[in-house]
């Protein structure tokens, strides 16, 4: 079974980034991979990698998993042009993986999905984590999903009402 780790969120539960990534987790479920899932709540419990409170149990879950990992989703809104805070903090913890034996991400595919309230933060997020995901030696997939997002982009399901952002998401996910 393929192992996916799916990270992203804010830390409002229901927010228009965890309602992508779900779309795009269970599109990679549809096609047989196990998904574990690092939300905005966990996100937000975390202290400042390296910073005050950090320890080398904090995040040692994620890190666990991300090691054993196939691939990776990763998720983050359109904060002033580039990812969040939260997203980024999350995404430092991948430093305890520096001396494995696979470092970082190495050889994995990365699913990214950015949202945002404008197409040019949207777009500028998305370069940002493929970016990010170059450093930390991951593969970017070749699509990568940029979903404009307002109030009604989902309906009360958490269901994306574009169809074409839908497809995006789909394709990440798969």
């Amino acid at each position: 079974m393929i192992r996916i780790v799916a990270l992203g969120g804010t830390p409002r539960v229901g927010s228009s980034t965890e309602k992508a990534l779900a779309l795009a987790c269970r599109a990679a479920e549809v096609s047989g991979a196990q998904i574990t899932h690092f939300n905005g709540e966990y996100m937000s419990s975390l202290p400042f990698y390296g910073g005050p409170g950090h320890s080398a149990d904090a995040g040692a879950d994620m890190v666990a998993a991300v090691r054993k990992a196939d691939g990776i989703l990763i998720a983050s809104p359109g904060y002033h042009g580039s990812i969040s805070g939260l997203v980024k903090n999350a995404l430092d913890y991948i430093e305890d993986l520096s001396t494995d034996e696979r470092p970082y991400l190495h050889g994995r595919p990365v699913g990214l999905i950015a949202t945002s309230f404008g197409h040019q933060a949207a777009m500028s997020t998305l370069l940002t984590l493929r970016s990010i995901t170059h450093a930390l030696r991951g593969w970017p997939t070749p699509v990568g999903a940029a979903i404009r997002t307002t109030p009604e982009t989902f309906d009360e399901n958490g269901e994306i009402r574009d169809v074409g952002a839908r497809m995006q998401l789909e394709l990440v996910g798969q």
